[in-house]
């Protein structure tokens, strides 16, 4: 009996080996991800997904994700008080090896399929038919220029309107409805079955550094609620674009700028050109620090009164575990895709100029 098992077991990391490299192989040929999982596979996974999903009012995968870290801890608890006691013997470690590579592998295996694998698409510049190339200073240079009087803009209007920052649940709704107009004008960014949800780790996120994340177990966009009120709705239209299929970080926060750009959502558009600022004016200051403090200075002061918000808040949060998660965080960019590992947020300016080439507005 032990030896069929050790027989069944073998083959079943021997599939999964198999599985895992032609999931490697197959993700080598962007254009194929593009045109047969992008296009035609994911979306309807994606989908499904929320479907399944969407109306529950709570996070499923928050569920999923804290069940998974209490065994995960229970199992490291276990391991230790059986080295303790030295109950650990050879043979027992190998099997417990092979359990945790087969583990993995499967893990791969689900994570690839049902999302990404979208980390290896062609994405959203070929979509709209634009090239990244190396950007100049002075391109940066007008780039900021247009943002700063954009958000400026849209600053005063807010106050102008006396908008009030809707509830979270009116937010998300609001999030659907601009991806319903950014349809319009970008066929490709088709959304139904909404599924964004409050994440049950805001105050841990606020110490962990993150506003928002996508479950790709379960569809789900988590979105932060504890951060200030001017991000949040940036946040949905990225999070939500990484519900579409597109996972790197750069070409989330471009398709949050897309669909924002097709609105009349003032304050999606100050939330988004809010956030572009911050990217932008912080790609010029590493050039020109002289110029981008000069753009700095030129913005409305109650964008001036949010930035100084956004510094206390992260102030706030400032601990010694955060470094090492951003770390860890990068190196899983890295190894999907994101050389620039948390860097690649920024990158989002150099798709923004790439567009600015083409069609000479932002």
């Amino acid at each position: 009996m032990k030896s069929f098992l050790k027989k069944k077991t073998n083959l079943v990391l021997i599939i999964l080996l198999l599985l895992a490299l032609v999931i490697r192989v197959f993700s080598l040929d962007r254009m194929l991800i593009e045109r047969v999982y992008s296009a035609e596979i994911y979306p309807g996974i994606g989908k499904a997904l929320r479907f399944l999903f969407g109306w529950l009012p709570f996070s499923i995968g928050d569920v999923i994700y804290s069940i998974a870290a209490f065994y995960i801890i229970w199992k490291i608890v276990k391991w230790i008080r059986l080295l303790v006691q030295k109950k650990v013997s050879w043979n027992s470690f190998g099997r417990g090896a092979l359990k945790l590579l087969t583990v993995i592998l499967a893990v791969y295996i689900i994570f690839n399929l049902v999302w990404g694998l979208n980390y290896n698409r062609a994405g959203i510049r070929s979509q709209i038919e634009i090239k990244r190339e190396k950007y100049s200073k002075e391109e940066l240079i007008a780039v900021n220029e247009i943002i700063v009087a954009k958000i400026n803009a849209f600053k005063e209007a807010e106050l102008r309107n006396k908008s009030q920052y809707p509830t979270n649940g009116t937010l998300y709704l609001r999030t659907d409805q601009a991806y319903l107009h950014a349809n319009q004008v970008y066929p490709f960014l088709k959304y139904s079955n909404r599924s964004i949800k409050t994440s049950f780790f805001g105050w841990l996120g606020n110490y962990m550094g993150f506003t928002g994340y996508y479950n790709p177990l379960t569809g789900e966009a988590q979105v932060n609620t504890t951060v200030p009120d001017f991000l949040k709705p940036y946040v949905c239209v990225h999070e939500v674009a990484h519900q579409l299929g597109y996972a790197k970080e750069n070409e989330a926060n471009f398709v949050g700028y897309l669909v924002a750009s097709t609105t009349t959502d003032s304050l999606l558009l100050y939330s988004t050109y809010f956030d572009l600022f911050l990217y932008s004016n912080r790609n010029l200051y590493m050039v020109d620090s002289v110029q981008a403090r000069h753009f700095s200075n030129q913005l409305h002061p109650e964008v001036k009164n949010d930035i100084r918000i956004l510094r206390v808040y992260l102030e706030k949060y400032e601990n010694p575990i955060e470094p090492a998660i951003r770390w860890m965080y990068g190196k899983y960019l890295q190894a999907n895709e994101q050389p620039s590992g948390v860097m690649t947020y920024n990158e989002v300016i150099a798709d923004l100029i790439a567009y600015y080439r083409k069609y000479k507005k932002i």
